[in-house]
């Protein structure tokens, strides 16, 4: 038996991150169902505790019950402990479980590491030297996930605590709710542990800005960290993968700002009521928690209807690839954009920053555009055939789920147990990656050892 489990860890660990994500989910359903996690002292509703461990492990912060008032303070903490272990992400937490099993990495499973680093190596085939790590640098690259985790956390609630005493909350109950922040923000999952959320905190702009932080570094993913840990004063050794990030997270940041202020700056339920100071302010907030953060000050459920299509199209997005975001992330947009651009231009490949993007990398980023439409587009239709709710309202919780961000125009909590169901399953198949769940599920990898004669049908 052991025997097999290890050969799993080694021989398909896409499977076996599935399994290990599955596991956590059956394992903190059973938590968050004990009589002692409520404040109720009553064993939570299956649907609530399915839907929870999956929200949990999942760093997605939808929410069928109101976390804050519907479980203890133990609840909480398997809230907060499975946050993280969440946020380290599907192959890193299987790589670091297979080591553990197997007492070392073996060569598939440090290329399926290495791939986590670097996203660009997602796909099956000859390994080109310069899309990977050094299979020497992996083990280095989990214990940077480890300890950067800890690291920023810390300054994180280190930051937060000052805030939530002016605020008005107990001493001692800060300290528990600064590092409960500090988590949700840093793997942009967005529980909050106060009644009412954000509210009261609705006009502290510092508070605000070191949780938009928190996104913003959870967002990028482990593999800019390590890149920008190494080599943070030389931007001419940052691998290509880390511009990208960088450059589309923060354009879509402005933009979405941008839209956002055009939009809703006439809506007396939003921005309407706002000075312009604030109104900006809140439009940058909006636009950084949409891409996966799940805080909100405003009322999603608020917005005019084109702003839930901008926050929709900011959802399906998403983070930096190995981040703790979801989405179809921001480097397969940018390898998309590059191709359209190359295309229209004539170029005979696609070209970045004095780099080749090889066509399988493309190949890629279409694949995980398609079957992320596809999950969202089935996941769509049932719910509100399920639900009977608006198409817009559903669409926005879906992608939602889908992105793993959290942000709810209410239609989750009230949507029947069916729906809740379909949700919780957009959620797991968002989080775990469209490419590691095709790599699951595919029986093996077969090589064609001949070429089929060419020919070109009509497209476009």
């Amino acid at each position: 038996m052991w025997d097999d489990f290890r050969h799993l860890t080694t021989s398909s660990p896409s499977r076996f991150a599935v399994l290990v994500f599955a596991s956590l989910v059956l394992l903190f359903t059973g938590l968050l169902s004990l009589p002692a996690a409520t404040t109720s002292g009553q064993s939570a509703p299956l649907v609530d505790a399915v839907f929870m461990a999956v929200s949990t492990i999942c760093v997605t912060g939808l929410t069928t019950v109101d976390v804050a008032t519907f479980f203890s303070p133990l609840g909480k903490v398997f809230i907060f402990i499975g946050v993280n272990i969440g946020g380290m992400g599907v192959l890193t937490l299987a790589s670091i479980l297979g080591l553990v099993i197997s007492k070392r990495l073996g060569l598939r499973a440090k290329l399926i590491a290495a791939s986590d680093s670097n996203p660009l190596r997602t796909h099956g085939g000859p390994v080109n030297e310069g899309q990977t790590v050094r299979l020497g640098e992996v083990g280095q690259l989990l214990r940077t996930v480890a300890l950067s985790t800890l690291l920023i956390e810390l300054i994180l609630a280190i930051l937060l605590y000052p805030s939530l005493i002016f605020a008005g909350i107990a001493p001692l109950d800060a300290l528990w709710e600064a590092p409960f922040y500090a988590a949700m923000a840093f793997t942009n999952t967005g529980f909050t542990p106060n009644p009412g959320g954000l509210v009261p905190f609705a006009d502290d702009y510092f508070l605000l800005t070191v949780l938009m932080a928190g996104v913003f570094l959870g967002s990028i993913g482990f593999p800019v960290i390590y890149a920008l840990w190494k080599n943070v004063w030389h931007i001419r050794l940052w691998p290509l993968h880390t511009k990208l990030t960088l450059i589309t997270t923060v354009a879509l940041f402005f933009a979405g700002a941008a839209a956002f202020l055009v939009l809703e700056y006439n809506n007396p339920a939003t921005f309407g009521s706002m000075n312009a100071g604030d109104t900006t302010f809140q439009a940058f907030f909006l636009s950084a928690m949409t891409r996966s953060g799940g805080f909100s000050v405003v009322e999603i459920g608020d917005l005019y209807g084109s702003s839930l299509i901008v926050g929709s199209m900011l959802m399906f997005v998403g983070g930096g690839s190995a981040s703790t975001a979801g989405g179809i992330k921001v480097t397969t947009l940018a390898v998309l954009a590059l191709a359209v651009l190359s295309e229209a231009k004539g170029r005979p490949s696609v070209q970045a920053f004095g780099r080749r993007i090889p066509s399988d990398v493309q190949r890629v980023a279409l694949s995980v555009v398609a079957w992320g439409a596809t999950i969202v587009a089935l996941s769509t239709i049932t719910v509100a055939q399920i639900s009977q709710e608006p198409v817009s309202d559903v669409l926005f919780d879906v992608i939602s789920a889908f992105g793993t961000v959290g942000l709810s125009t209410g239609l989750t909590a009230s949507a029947p147990e069916a729906a809740q169901y379909v949700l919780a399953a957009t959620i797991f198949m968002g989080r775990i990656g469209t490419v590691t769940l095709a790599a699951a599920v595919a029986a093996t990898s077969r090589s064609q050892l001949y070429s089929l004669p060419v020919e070109r049908p009509i497209v476009g």
